[in-house]
């Protein structure tokens, strides 16, 4: 098997005008991985630790979500999460793919849980990872981190020290995020498309849609493994607890020592885990 590489897996396809970018290595049972909103974010990027290991027993699929990486905008005023959603299912639609696994992170989280509730038969197993969509129970929110990612192209518009101040908040050890992961991710952020129409901007007729009081949420079929890092500072662990309770078969994998970025932090004990849950050993 050759070496998985960022360049040797990247590929294009266009869904509904939209063109979207994704990385795909592997084998076996679909399974997408589906990154965050953070400043710079891309497929590669979130997941650059598990991609070989996992495509040892799945085909991995990476999206860029439309506004990051190499990936079209997404147009201010779309409604947020449901125009990803729809975008990721007919993703799949495009490459004939009639079920997939999701690991959703963050935003990823929160757009895997609209598919699974617009379009059910599409998404096998579900892992979301800190997700968004949610209501804490006790903490503040939204979080210090939160607003930064909003605020990001605001003002006097994307810096290093916007960056460096968002992903300081990201991770249990700070050591985690390297100047060069940084630099790598500011230079995606800068590109002329995100600065003219950033991700997350909103405009006044934006309809954001919560998650968590979905009533088809607590109607779902599918196996679900919520995992979160105990130190989360940008999603705070009390945000699990409303997931648990209402997803019927959901179950919650809390790592300590982490923040929001378990699947980078932790990324051996993370993929043993996805592997596990996903082939059924979970149960």
């Amino acid at each position: 098997m050759s070496k998985v590489t960022e360049q040797s897996t990247s590929r294009f396809v266009t869904v509904d005008g939209v063109k979207m970018h994704y990385n795909e290595a592997g084998e076996g049972p679909v399974l997408v991985l589906l990154h965050g909103s953070g400043p710079g974010a891309y497929g590669w990027s979130n997941y650059a630790r598990n991609v070989e290991p996992l495509s040892k027993r799945f085909r991995v699929i990476v999206p860029d979500l439309p506004g990051w990486g190499q990936s079209d905008v997404k147009p201010v005023g779309s409604p947020i999460p449901e125009w990803w959603s729809t975008k990721v299912g007919r993703f799949l639609d495009a490459l004939g793919i009639a079920k997939a696994h999701f690991v959703g992170n963050s935003l990823g989280g929160m757009i895997t849980m609209r598919l699974a509730m617009d379009r059910p038969d599409k998404v096998d197993r579900m892992i979301l990872m800190g997700p968004g969509g949610g209501i804490p129970m006790f903490s503040i929110f939204p979080t210090p981190a939160i607003k930064s990612i909003f605020g990001f192209y605001e003002g006097e518009g994307p810096s290093f020290a916007k960056l460096k101040a968002f992903a300081d908040q990201f991770t249990y050890d700070q050591s985690e995020i390297t100047d060069e992961l940084l630099q790598g991710r500011l230079a995606k952020a800068m590109e002329p498309k995100f600065i003219e129409t950033p991700p997350m901007r909103q405009s006044p007729d934006t309809k954001v849609e919560p998650v968590w009081n979905d009533p088809r949420l607590g109607q779902l079929p599918h196996e679900t493994m919520i995992v979160w890092g105990r130190e989360d500072r940008v999603m705070p662990l009390d945000m699990a607890f409303t997931f648990l309770k209402v997803i019927p078969r959901a179950r919650l994998f809390v790592l300590p020592r982490c923040g929001h970025w378990a699947q980078w932090e932790h990324a051996d004990e993370f993929n043993r885990m996805t592997i596990s849950f996903l082939d059924g050993h979970n149960e």
